[in-house]
């Protein structure tokens, strides 16, 4: 259904936009008008005119002023709607304002893989043997070849390795190779993230359990027992790649260091329970994969060399292969849990598949900058990587905006968007929001479709933060730094409240 006659009567009459315009997406950035109740930019020589129209009476649609107010983010509080279909600007705050996106990017990156590598898309990791097998034995190299899939875990490199087995490898007579070279090789997402947090990982065309290994500790008689592994349900590899010691310190938590092939860490005693456990990130993805599938493959009957990384060009047959899902799923996936890493693998692939060869992050966002700005004429995104976790990344709610309109309420990427409850016991609401959810320390976003009562797709988007008191975290506190979590719960209750305001002013049948 259309807008009510009342918003198309103000938003025609404060945006400048004629009658017959509404029907068409716009050609330039959006420049929403400001709505009643304060709080909204002012238009460009707009002033809104003196009339019934333009009024919102009675206590059922609260003022910006009071919402903002209520919520005490302290901060910038931007935001931006409009009508999805038509991309008539409804209203907006700070929309000149750039923001960290945070998360909601991975809904950029989404709308970006499918348009690019198609929904179908498939990522394939592979064994290739460089000489005939015998009598169960490989007369060449075994190489595990990685196509960058990002959700490669320990059960399906099991099923790799049982492969591997079932085409009759007993033994390799030559060297285990590992090729992780189809993605470049990123230590980190945001260097500037402590180490230990297991949603920072490295990136590689090769990766295992989102690039994360098992740490678990308990505390014995003669001190704490701790373990290295690659789990899944049914199996837990041993891991010696990387290792763990506990120091009797208070701070800081954890240690990393690179031991040139091995990963060493240290934890602090007084950190820990009696026992726990917990996913640190690997900054050596390729030799944990591999390090992982030889266990696999010696569980399977196979014993193979020690892994070695392969150099130069590799010339042989597939003999087993495992593909990931197809990609509509894998977005899914990472809309409805962001992972991080999967965002960024979608992205770094799609940079190689143009025939790129970005070696850092920021070179391959970029060519998602340069996509979007083609597909939404007028907007100037910044991100600075695909998974929205570095807070250098920029973008203004209008832009934001603009772009959710440019790719539509029914696109491929919205569909997959996670339906946002807009209550949190549950109760219904009268209207349905589909959107993505960003959030880093003092930065909360949210950005989507709402559908109204009457029928009306709004699109919005709206950027919160706290940039002062989020450089203001100590790296040990950077996981749970006080007062972060009673913060967030007030920006995501503000944002309620705006969608809330929203489907009164704009979707009341």
């Amino acid at each position: 259904m259309a807008l009510t006659r009342r918003a198309l009567l103000v938003g025609g009459v404060l945006s400048g936009v004629a009658a017959p315009a509404i029907a068409r997406a716009p050609d330039r950035s959006l420049v929403p008008p400001p709505r009643p109740g304060g709080g909204g930019d002012a238009a460009a020589g707009a002033t809104p005119p003196a009339t019934s129209a333009t009024r919102v009476t009675g206590p059922q649609v609260r003022s910006i002023d009071d919402l903002l107010a209520e919520a005490r983010l302290g901060g910038q509080v931007t935001f931006a709607v409009a009508d999805a279909r038509s991309g008539l600007g409804l209203e907006a705050r700070g929309r000149d304002d750039p923001m960290p996106p945070a998360s909601t990017a991975k809904a950029i990156t989404a709308a970006y893989a499918l348009d690019r590598l198609g929904p179908d898309h498939r990522f394939h990791t592979r064994l290739v043997a460089t000489g005939p097998v015998t009598g169960g034995r490989l007369d060449g190299d075994l190489v595990l070849m990685g196509g960058g899939d990002p959700t490669l875990d320990t059960d399906g490199l099991n099923t790799l390795a049982r492969d591997l087995a079932a085409a009759g490898v007993r033994e390799v007579s030559g060297r285990f190779l590992w090729h992780d070279r189809s993605l470049p090789a990123v230590r980190a997402i945001d260097p500037d993230q402590p180490d230990h947090v297991g949603y920072n990982p490295a990136i590689a065309g090769l990766n295992l359990n989102y690039n994360r290994v098992h740490f678990e500790w308990a505390r014995g008689q003669g001190g704490y027992r701790v373990g290295m592994d690659a789990r899944s349900d049914t199996l837990r590899p041993e891991v010696r790649l990387a290792s763990v010691r506990v120091v009797d310190r208070t701070s800081p938590v954890f240690t990393y260091e690179n031991g040139g092939g091995t990963e060493r860490w240290t934890v602090a005693a007084r950190a820990l329970g009696e026992r726990g456990s917990r996913w640190l990130p690997t900054r050596l993805p390729g030799a944990y994969t591999a390090e992982v599938f030889a266990w696999l493959a010696a569980r399977a009957g196979c014993s193979l060399p020690t892994p070695e990384p392969a150099t130069g060009r590799i010339e042989g047959r597939t003999i087993a292969e495992r593909p990931s899902g197809a990609l509509t799923a894998m977005a899914r996936d990472m809309l409805a849990w962001s992972t991080n890493l999967t965002a960024e693998a979608l992205g770094l692939s799609v940079a190689m598949a143009s025939g790129a060869a970005p070696a850092r992050l920021a070179e391959s966002a970029a060519l998602m900058n340069r996509w979007l700005a083609a597909r939404a004429p007028g907007t100037r995104p910044a991100f600075v990587d695909h998974s929205g976790l570095s807070p250098a990344s920029r973008i203004t709610a209008s832009d934001m905006v603009a772009a959710l309109v440019a790719l539509g309420p029914d696109s491929a990427m919205a569909g997959l968007l996670k339906d946002f409850a807009m209550r949190d016991e549950g109760v219904p609401h009268s209207v349905s929001v589909r959107a993505k959810t960003g959030t880093l320390n003092f930065v909360s976003a949210l950005a989507g479709f709402a559908r109204t009562r009457n029928g009306t797709e709004l699109a919005f988007a709206i950027f919160t933060g706290d940039l002062d008191r989020r450089r203001g975290v100590a790296s040990d506190d950077a996981e749970r730094p006080s007062g972060g979590r009673e913060w967030t719960g007030r920006a995501r209750s503000l944002q309620r409240a705006l969608i809330d305001r929203w489907a009164k002013l704009y979707g009341a049948a």
